[in-house]
């Protein structure tokens, strides 16, 4: 925590002589000194507020993790309870731009009553999130919700239930998937907060990007987030966040639409990641963007590379993983591509990108032969974004394959209406890899999509 701090000897001196709080952030390891000294970080009082109030507001993405209660009370549970916490701290802190409480400070509060908008005033936070472990039998609950800290509101809540096996998996996935939720919770959040600002700044811009991003890959969605993104560039040129977004929002453009200007699309992807990756080169996901961009350029070995830079720099990036599983259908690995599915489902169940995870590991069944099975993950990736015109046409052309003619070309027709430029032509002319296994399957689909009623462009 920066700031100015006392040992406890000055506090028990100058308490309740002087117009300041004073906030117990527990015993701190200091330098040249052998043993812990409890120390209380300095504030503003009240009174001192009212007189001189703060100049600027709580940093965006500014959160405290309080200690989760242990329900219960179960003392061999307490461990497992703090480690939630403790992790959930360090997780956080991973996310771009977030300021995290430290632990040892989160920890001052553990086992009290907390008053969330004097907590916000004190630590100088916009948000708090609090939660609690119940263990029942063989099952365990976490409750978890995220606090306005400013009005107090409850912003999100979400309850996991699983069944007791190996406390540490269950601990990291536990973690993990509270990380993922919180990123796009509070992106949602700071997004919404930023629509009010009458003068707008990078970040703000930033933050209205992303939560166009995160809503889905049409093309109104995709103009959207890249024009605040430029807006942002307008501004901050050397703004990494809007590098990062800008790249997103052309690669989805360039390989989700199509367009005759696809390799362009690509190109300018490419050339925004790194250029982010020059002014930050341990930025997470402009190490995946860029994985992504060589992934579908034919690069797919390249792409894993990059990913798996960023899933040492962050080991929650889900998106991470599924790209993984999407190079390897390239490279004509198309069995090991579920597994990575399932892992990047594991770490975010409820991922805004579900719907293209699922899709790719349909492809990958479908790749396989195994046209059942593609069928049950290409209905899912539907069923979790049905403004997405290439889950209509991959799934049109497995019901094809296996018979159901009427059914594929309703569901085709329903992708045409969506994108009425898609054409085999397009399909086949914008590919992402020239593996002969990869090229072989890709066949396979053009003949399926001639069935489903396709044009051929």
């Amino acid at each position: 925590m920066t700031g100015i701090c006392v040992s406890s000897s000055a506090y028990e001196q100058v308490r309740g002589k002087v117009p300041v709080e004073f906030i117990d952030i527990g015993e701190q390891k200091l330098k040249n000194i052998s043993r812990p000294i409890r120390a209380y970080a300095v504030g503003v009082s009240a009174n001192a507020r009212q007189i001189n109030p703060m100049s600027s507001s709580a940093p965006r993405l500014s959160i405290v993790v309080l200690p989760f209660a242990n329900i219960g009370g179960d003392p061999e549970q307490e461990y497992f309870v703090d480690g939630v916490t403790e992790s959930l701290t360090t997780d956080l802190s991973r996310i771009s731009g977030t300021f995290v409480i430290a632990r040892n400070t989160a920890l001052t509060f553990k086992g009290k009553a907390v008053d969330v908008k004097k907590l916000g005033r004190e630590l100088n936070v916009r948000y708090v999130l609090e939660g609690s472990v119940q263990r029942g039998g063989y099952r365990l609950r976490v409750n978890v919700q995220l606090i306005d800290a400013e009005t107090g509101n409850h912003l999100w809540a979400e309850r996991f239930e699983k069944p007791v096996a190996d406390l540490f998996d269950m601990q990291d996935e536990i973690v993990s998937r509270l990380a993922n939720t919180l990123n796009a919770q509070l992106i949602s959040v700071e997004a919404r907060r930023a629509e009010r600002s009458p003068h707008p700044d990078a970040t703000d811009l930033c933050f209205q990007g992303a939560a166009w991003l995160n809503r889905g890959r049409t093309p109104e969605y995709m103009a959207q987030a890249r024009g605040f993104y430029e807006r942002a560039l307008a501004l901050e040129p050397g703004n990494v966040e809007a590098l990062v977004g800008t790249a997103l929002a052309n690669f989805a453009i360039g390989t989700n639409l199509m367009p005759d200007d696809r390799i362009e699309r690509l190109t300018a992807a490419e050339a925004a990641a790194t250029k982010a990756l020059s002014l930050a080169p341990n930025h997470p996901m402009a190490h995946f963007v860029l994985g992504l961009v060589q992934t579908f350029t034919n690069r797919a070995a390249q792409g894993i590379a990059e990913c798996e830079r960023a899933l040492a720099l962050d080991r929650n990036l889900a998106r991470a993983h599924s790209n993984i599983g999407t190079a390897k259908l390239f490279l004509g690995r198309s069995g090991e591509t579920e597994a990575h599915m399932e892992q990047a489902l594991r770490l975010s169940p409820r991922d805004t990108y579900v719907y293209i995870w699922s899709l790719f590991a349909g492809q990958a069944k479908f790749w396989q032969g195994a046209d059942a099975e593609a069928l049950v993950w290409l209905r899912r990736s539907l069923e979790a974004n049905r403004n997405y015109p290439f889950a209509h046409f991959a799934l049109a052309a497995v019901l094809a394959e296996v018979g159901e003619l009427d059914d594929a070309r309703a569901i085709a027709q329903a992708g045409l209406a969506l994108n009425p430029s898609f054409s085999i032509r397009r399909f086949r002319t914008n590919t992402p890899s020239n593996h002969p296994v990869y090229l072989a399957g890709r066949e396979r689909v053009c003949e399926a999509l001639r069935l489903a009623g396709v044009p051929e462009g």
